[in-house]
């Protein structure tokens, strides 16, 4: 159990009644984020609060009323998942810049830039989403972000989001491991199993064509022979 002392507000609004606890930041955060932790290891005290400051504490009935629950470790974990906590600044600035760069490797490899075909590196697209000022949300997952970020640097970077159909041949000698793997990571839209090879078409983002083809030469020591046979954009 963190200290009051270092610890900080989560708070919630529910039924237009605001509810807060007092939790360590760290491990608050990383459960927002899906790790699991027992709410002893969260919380300063177990008590449910109208306003922490002030010692003003929520009764069984409000909890019961807002959270369909009066025990305390249930609407904590409510608050923390679905609520606010409390970040320093330093916090914020760090979970910000991961969140940006999540962001950022999503647009590259799924988008390109659509005068060469080649996907723009995540670098390139953070200093654009620094020079139009983006602002991203530290708790949003990024995938629900990549739009308003889009919007926002297209006059600075532009890019096309597009899908790309390769053909690939393998030796028959690397078939069976490449042609696991390629299921495992991309779509294969056709197949077909000769005495020679493996003959496939798959489809993947045009971003992640380095990607694929780098990963294709690994496993067959350089031997794969890959063509883009069709592109559509999303």
């Amino acid at each position: 159990m963190v200290s009051i002392d270092k610890a900080v507000i989560a708070r919630i609004t529910k039924g237009g009644e605001q509810f807060e606890i007092y939790v360590d930041s760290e491990k608050a955060l990383e459960f927002k984020k899906g790790k699991e932790y027992s709410m002893e290891n969260l919380l300063a005290t177990n008590e449910i609060f109208k306003d922490a400051k002030k010692g003003d504490r929520a009764s069984s009935s409000e909890l019961e009323k807002a959270f369909g629950t009066k025990d305390v470790f249930e609407v904590a974990k409510v608050i923390i998942r679905e609520g606010e906590v409390q970040l320093t600044t330093e916090q914020r600035r760090k979970h910000v810049e991961e969140k940006k760069l999540q962001i950022a490797n999503i647009i590259s490899n799924q988008g390109v830039n659509p005068k060469t075909k080649l996907p723009h590196p995540p670098q390139r697209i953070l200093n654009a989403m620094d020079e139009a000022h983006v602002s991203v949300d530290p708790f949003k997952p990024a995938d629900e972000q990549v739009k308003a970020v889009l919007d926002a640097i297209m006059e600075i970077l532009p890019i096309s989001f597009e899908t790309i159909e390769i053909a690939v041949k393998v030796p028959v000698d690397h078939a069976g491991r490449v042609s696991s793997v390629m299921h495992n990571i991309a779509p294969v839209k056709k197949e077909e199993w000769k005495s020679d090879a493996w003959y496939a078409v798959i489809e993947i983002p045009a971003g992640r064509q380095n990607e694929i083809y780098e990963k294709l030469n690994n496993l067959t020591s350089g031997n794969a022979e890959v063509k883009v046979v069709s592109r559509k954009n999303i």
